[in-house]
Parts: structure tokens; C-alpha cells; sequence
């Protein structure tokens, strides 16, 4: 039967990846990814040659849904992996699931799950988080500044990815709309350098201001 598989892949350490996803990476016809240069790492690390290793973003390069339908209408399956965590979060995979799901309803979708950056960093925050709001990668521009009021006045924690660019304007955003707030910055989850930075907006901002070296990598953001 024709397969979707939606493969949780290391957000940093190779080491962490299930058997059940090496074996999935090594048994379908095409492996769909963001950045083959990014999977290509761990496919070498464990010695699996993908019998097709195609690009998806659907904004940009690479196949689109459509032709990847037609692998599916053909028999194929398929896995679909994202360059660092679990597939649909923060990426565009959820868009073609959507569509698969849509155009062909009797298509198996299997999660595989793996990692993800989310709940590597709860996990380490020491934050109490019964329930809390996601909100990804933060927009730019427009709405950003409301999200951060929306934040000012909450009673659970707000978690959302930031890049290196923009992790001191978040900062500032806080430390404007949020000084009372305690802020948990994860960064470089599961690499080498691998971090948990604790305080207030303006004490972390000083910190990265401080050492700017510090300023690359991944980053999530609590604050409650």
C-alpha cells in the first residue's frame, strides 16, 4: 500500500533518531526533505543510500504536492523528513499533508515520530507548563507587536522559535511589553554548545549584548 510517512529527524545530535525511522528512510521509494545537503549527513552517518532523495518546500525549489500525488497514485511510498525535528512544525510540511489527505483520502499517513524542539527544551526549562501556547517562528512585520502585548498580559507561558537575527529584537520586544516576566532561552538544543539561559528580557539582552559570539544557533524562547 502507497505510504506517506511523516519522519521525526535529530534537531542537532544524529545519534538521536529511532530504528523505526533508519528502517523508513531506508525501505521508501523517495525521501522528501527541505535541504538535501542537510539529510544527506544523516543518511551517510547510517550508511543509507535513499533511492530517490528529492527536494520539498513548495515555495520555492524542488517537487511539488502535485508530484508527489503522483507517486503516491502510482504505488510509491514515500517519507518526509524536514533538515531538523518533526515535519509540520514550523515547516511546510503540514501543507502537503493537507493536500495528500484532500486528493487521495485512502493513502495511509503514518507519523514516525522523533525529536522535536519543543519539547526538548520544556523538558530541560524547568518552566511549569500544564498548558502553555506555541506560537513557532514569529511573524517579521505585521502582528509581531501584538503577539508580544498578547504575551504581556497572559497567565501561561508562550514559547516560538527565533533565528539568530532577530533573537535580540525579541528581546527588546519583551524586555518593552513583558519586564515582569521570567524568559528561558534554549539554544543549540542537542549540540555541542547546547545552552539554557534563565532571567529577565533586560538581563538576557545585556547577556547576548555581552557575548555576542553567543548569538547564532537555534533559539526558543519561554516566558511566563
Amino acid at each position: 500500500m502507497p505510504t506517506l510517512f511523516v519522519v521525526g529527524t535529530p534537531i542537532g545530535n544524529l545519534e538521536d533518531v529511532t530504528r523505526r525511522a533508519l528502517r523508513i528512510l531506508r525501505e521508501v521509494d523517495v525521501v522528501l526533505c527541505e535541504d538535501t545537503r542537510v539529510t544527506q549527513k544523516l543518511l551517510a552517518k547510517y550508511a543509507i543510500t535513499a533511492k530517490q532523495l528529492s527536494t520539498y518546500n513548495e515555495q520555492e525549489s524542488g517537487v511539488t504536492a502535485g508530484k508527489i500525488i503522483g507517486w503516491l497514485e502510482e504505488g510509491k511510498s514515500v517519507a518526509l523528513v524536514s533538515d531538523a525535528g518533526t515535519p509540520g512544525i514550523s515547516d511546510p510540511g503540514s501543507l502537503l499533508v493537507q493536500k495528500v489527505r484532500e486528493a487521495l483520502p485512502k493513502v495511509k499517513i503514518e507519523s514516525v515520530p522523533g525529536p522535536s524542539a519543543l519539547t526538548a527544551a520544556l523538558s530541560v526549562a524547568g518552566v511549569p507548563v500544564h498548558d502553555f501556547i506555541f506560537l513557532g517562528f514569529l511573524p517579521h512585520k505585521k502582528g509581531r507587536e501584538t503577539l508580544f502585548k498578547e504575551i504581556s498580559s497572559a497567565d501561561r507561558p508562550y514559547i516560538f522559535y527565533e533565528s539568530p537575527h532577530r533573537i535580540l529584537k525579541a528581546l527588546e520586544s519583551l524586555q518593552k511589553f513583558s519586564p515582569q516576566k521570567h524568559v528561558v532561552i534554549c539554544r543549540e538544543l542537542t549540540k555541542v554548545h547546547e545552552e539554557v539561559l534563565r532571567g529577565t528580557a533586560e538581563g538576557l539582552l545585556e547577556f547576548f549584548k555581552n557575548n555576542p559570539e553567543k548569538v547564532r544557533g537555534e533559539f526558543v524562547v519561554i516566558a511566563s
